[in-house]
């Protein structure tokens, strides 16, 4: 067993930036001026498989932002945390609210601030273009970009590891 599959074994919650990991990064704004975001749909019925395999999932972002609490409330999240200035303070609490370890949670994100939480977490996980300090911390990086299918590769990959993966789309195969 290699050390990614031994960081995916034991990974209880994930926990996830929003700008750049479940959005294309981008910032869009209409004429009205009301912020526009893209979310990726595999992402969403990513984050409900791993629902149903039983765990938590959460968003902590430094902006705030209506749209996040619509899509938070619209996949059932009872994790969203907004204009969080210091994310490693942020799930340390998370944590000990739920009576996880630190190595029990994965943390996905894309620029410095999600760095201090990618160090410190079970699994560190990071999108492509992200910055190189990122990348080199985290322990692992999808092929898909964010707002792409990014967080939806994970859940596959951490759900496979923990041979649970099979058992959570069983419904769909027959």
């Amino acid at each position: 067993m290699n050390d990614l599959e031994k960081r995916c074994q034991q990974i209880q919650m994930i926990l996830s930036d929003v700008d750049g990991v479940l959005t294309d990064s981008g910032i869009y704004y209409s004429n009205s001026l009301e912020e526009i975001k893209r979310f990726d749909a595999q992402d969403g019925f990513g984050i409900r498989l791993w629902q149903m395999a039983g765990y938590q999932f959460g968003i902590i972002t430094g902006r705030s932002s209506n749209i996040v609490k619509y899509r938070g409330d619209e996949l059932n999240l009872s994790i969203i945390r907004q204009g969080v200035r210091d994310k490693w303070d942020c799930v340390s609490k998370i944590a000990e609210t739920f009576g996880l370890r630190a190595a029990e949670i994965c943390f996905v994100g894309d620029d410095f601030p999600d760095l201090p939480v990618i160090k410190r977490v079970g699994l560190g996980a990071t999108v492509p273009g992200s910055p190189k300090e990122v990348v080199e911390a985290a322990h692992w990086i999808s092929t898909r970009k964010g707002g792409f299918g990014a967080v939806r590769e994970l859940i596959e990959t951490i759900l496979k590891a923990q041979n649970r993966w099979n058992a959570v789309i069983q419904n769909y195969m027959s």
